[in-house]
Parts: structure tokens; sequence; C-alpha cells
């Protein structure tokens, strides 16, 4: 089965396809500095909490790689002390490309204490620079096979949950929020992991999936993404959900998340706590698929999570081919930005992010496992599953 790719790495190039020109276009960009990637991250050229993770963590052991391999070596490479002082710069830095992503603090992070540990084990500074890099590399790699295992711890949990309540366990419905599948990960998926998972154990009736504006990932991203691996799907206006939750059998919601906190508050993007209300007013479970990078035990609730509020403008401009489609000087397809309200607007309230309270999520799926809330509890214990 055929699936998409968001970053691709070949004899120490990275590329990433550019997300905001899909689904009409695809184009691989080169990233060739720190600052292009934080660029790309901030411009949502790439996004999904996994995704941007893995493209910080490969650009900086690029940028590492690159001075290692220069013929006069730079200043950051003449003492651990210079390094230990370029390095923290350097993340510090990436880390405020999307604040609420906690997947890019945990690869900083991780990237920080190899830093602490090689300077405290004496190392030269080559060796230290070899061990960051190696870092680096090795946070992007691991992305692939966790989020299957997720997938597969998710997918089975929901399975066996619909044959507990009577169902056969196939056939099974599920709706999902944004784009968390490859596009948004180093591969496979979190959420639209989970639905894959289940299409190829042939236990998915359909996938119905939200529009999630005002970046459309859902028309854009998730829609080229099932397509592309002919899986049956839905697309629904965001507003949209309830209606489909009362006319349609739905065995499920599942998400993904950019930040946990630890009694299990979610920030996820933009429209999902809509999604939990509905689900629990119609007694759906609602199912966060996301690594164990993503769940911050240090925010005690999801009052701490830090949300992102993106420009007014965003809100107002939608991006699309021309209809009917027509062809650039160079053969592709036109597309245009248009403006989709009245111009000037001074009030807009444009969060990219919703915090859904753990009492409306049904179950929090890690590579680790499945964790549910006790009876009567209005929080989880995530110890099992971090």
């Amino acid at each position: 089965m055929h699936m998409l790719t968001s970053i691709r790495t070949s004899n120490g190039k990275i590329e990433i396809i550019d997300q905001l020109l899909l689904p009409h276009t695809t184009k691989y960009v080169e990233i060739t500095s720190i600052e292009e990637a934080y660029d790309a991250i901030k411009d949502m050229k790439i996004r999904g909490a996994p995704a941007i993770a893995s493209l910080a963590s490969l650009a900086f052991a690029a940028y590492i790689q690159s001075g290692l391999d220069s013929a006069q070596p730079p200043a950051f490479l003449l003492s651990p002390e210079s390094l230990s002082a370029q390095v923290i710069h350097k993340l510090d830095y990436l880390s405020g490309a999307r604040p609420t992503a906690v997947n890019l603090g945990a690869a900083i992070r991780r990237l920080k204490a190899v830093l602490q540990s090689s300077i405290d084990a004496g190392k030269s500074v080559e060796l230290i620079a070899a061990d960051l890099i190696s870092e680096g590399k090795l946070i992007a790699d691991e992305d692939f096979d966790r989020n299957k295992r997720m997938a597969e711890h998710g997918g089975e949990w929901l399975a066996e949950l619909d044959r507990g309540s009577g169902g056969s366990g196939q056939e099974l419905n599920v709706l999902t929020v944004c784009n968390t599948g490859s596009l948004a990960t180093s591969g496979y998926g979190t959420a639209l992991g989970l639905i894959t998972y289940l299409h190829e154990q042939k236990k998915l009736g359909k996938a119905y999936y939200t529009q999630t504006a005002p970046y459309h990932q859902g028309s854009r991203l998730t829609a080229l993404e099932l397509k592309t691996m002919q899986i049956s799907s839905v697309m629904i206006c965001d507003t949209m959900v309830g209606s489909l939750f009362q006319h349609h059998k739905i065995h499920a919601v599942a998400v993904g998340a950019d930040r946990i906190a630890r009694n299990g508050d979610t920030a996820n993007k933009i429209g999902t706590y809509n999604a939990a209300v509905l689900a629990a007013r119609h007694k759906i479970p609602f199912i966060v698929v996301a690594p164990i990078s993503t769940v911050d035990l240090d925010t005690p609730d999801g009052s701490s999570i830090p949300i992102e509020h993106r420009k007014p403008l965003e809100t107002c401009l939608v991006r699309g081919a021309v209809h009917p489609f027509e062809l650039d000087g160079e053969g592709k397809v036109r597309q245009e930005t248009v403006m989709i309200t009245p111009s000037g607007l001074e009030g807009i309230y444009n969060p990219s992010f919703d915090v859904t309270p753990a009492e409306l999520i049904t179950a929090i799926v890690t590579e680790k496992g499945v964790a549910t809330r006790k009876e009567g509890q209005t929080s989880f214990d995530l110890s099992g599953v971090v």
C-alpha cells in the first residue's frame, strides 16, 4: 500500500514535501539550514507534532555534520565549551517555531541531555558532535516503528471494545480530525495510523474526516492520504459532526495530539474539543493516539498548555486549484489564494489548537499501550503508557 512521505533524506540531503501546495502540487523543498527548518515549521510547510520534531532534529544534525566536514572547522567546534554554547543557542531558537507541539520540545531536551552527558563524560569536541548527530537522526528514525505499534494497540482495543458491546469488531466506522498520517509524522501516522491499521486488518468500514478549517488539513491532506491508500472515506465539514453522529453509526473518534498533560487533558487541532463534546453526547468512544514524546508530565492539566494563536489573516484566505483546472507555464495545476471574507475585518479569533478535558476522552494510546479512565474518575493515570 503506497503512503505519502513528509520528509525524505539521501546522502545528507533533507527534503520536505511543501504541504501548503497539496493536494494539487507535489513539490519537495530542500532544507539546507536550521533557519530554513524553522521557517518551514513556522509557516506550516511541514506540520504535525512528530514531523516537525523529526525535521528540527535532522536539520540540527546536518548543521553539526557540516561543521565537522568543513576544511576549516567553525569556531563552535574548537572546544566543548564553544560547542555547548552554540548547540544551546540553536536548539533554543528551534524550540520557538511551534510552542504548543511538545514533541519538538521533547526532541530538544533529548539533544541537550546528550550534550550534557557527553561533556560530563569528558569526551572530545568531535565525539560530542558525533553523539549529537546520532541522537538527531535517531529521533527521526524511531517515529515510524512506534507509530505502527500504537496503531495496532488502538485498533485492537477498539475492535475488542466493539465485540464487548455485542458488535463484530468488523466494519468499524471512525471519524478523525485534522491530518495525523504520514504527512504529519515520519511515516504511518498516529490517529490516521489507527485507521490505516484497521483497513489493513479488514476491520474498517469507512473513515470519516473533518475538513479542519482554516488550513483545511483534513480536506487537503487527510483526503489525499486516504485516496492514495485507496481507503473508503467520507469528508464532512467541521460543522457536520453532530449531524453525522445523529444519522450514521460511528464506532469511535480517533484524534492525534500536540500535547497531553499529566491528567490526560489534550491539546490538538482546533475543532477537536467540539468533536469530543458531541461524541460524549452520543456515547461514542473518543480516542487520543500519540507517542510518549507528546505526553508532558511537567504540565499538570490543560490550563497550563500554551495555545498558539496564528495570524488573523489566515482565517480569511483559502488557497486551492483554479476550477475548472488550468495549467501554468510549467504544466502544473494553477493555484490561487482568494479572500473569502470582507477585507479589513477587525475582530478575528484564530487559535490553532483547543484543549479537550480528560473527562471527555475514553482512551489514550501510546506505543506502550492503552490507558483508560477508571469508573467515575475525570482524569487519567498515564504511568502505564509512558
